[in-house]
């Protein structure tokens, strides 16, 4: 079940399957760490490990695209399965009741989610509606076209050049 410590990190037990295609599930202590930006796994729970024991796996939470309970065309036979999606691999991940899967689920989505901030600087409607004034010698200015795309995360302005 997953709790918070005293990081305020959701932690607790799943089941990951290591590689994609094994079929194999093994039992993984995981840490959500908002404040890093990662969710990362170990062999044990950190505090029963020997000092300097670091984590098998990780993940960054801007990687994640997509986080969704597991179809049973997915992974047949797998209850309480989800899926993360995640720089075009998917990480499978198995809860030990319905209660784990929807708490991880709704956690990881929250954690992984692209927030944008909010602004009182938009005018009303009225302003919008205005053309806006461009002086002449901007009006002269030579125009790129730019592909847009993001990118971890990241929005990313590349020029695109006409040879």
């Amino acid at each position: 079940m997953p709790y918070l410590d005293r990081q305020n990190r959701i932690c607790g037990f799943l089941d990951i399957e290591e590689n994609e295609t094994c079929g194999k599930f093994l039992r993984r202590y995981f840490i959500l760490d908002t404040e890093a930006n990662c969710l990362l796994w170990y062999m044990d729970n950190p505090q029963n490990l020997a000092i300097g024991a670091g984590a098998v796996g990780s993940l960054q939470l801007t990687y994640i695209s997509k986080v969704s309970i597991a179809t049973p065309k997915q992974k047949p036979k797998t209850p309480f399965c989800f899926v993360i999606n995640a720089l075009s691999q998917r990480y499978f991940l198995q809860a030990s009741d319905q209660k784990d899967l929807q708490d991880w689920v709704e956690a990881l989505n929250r954690a992984s989610k692209i927030t944008v901030p909010k602004g009182s600087s938009i005018p009303p409607a009225t302003e919008i509606a205005k053309a806006p004034v461009v002086p002449q010698a901007q009006e002269r200015k030579h125009q790129v076209a730019y592909k847009t795309e993001i990118i971890g995360g990241v929005v990313v302005h590349t020029p695109i050049s006409i040879n």
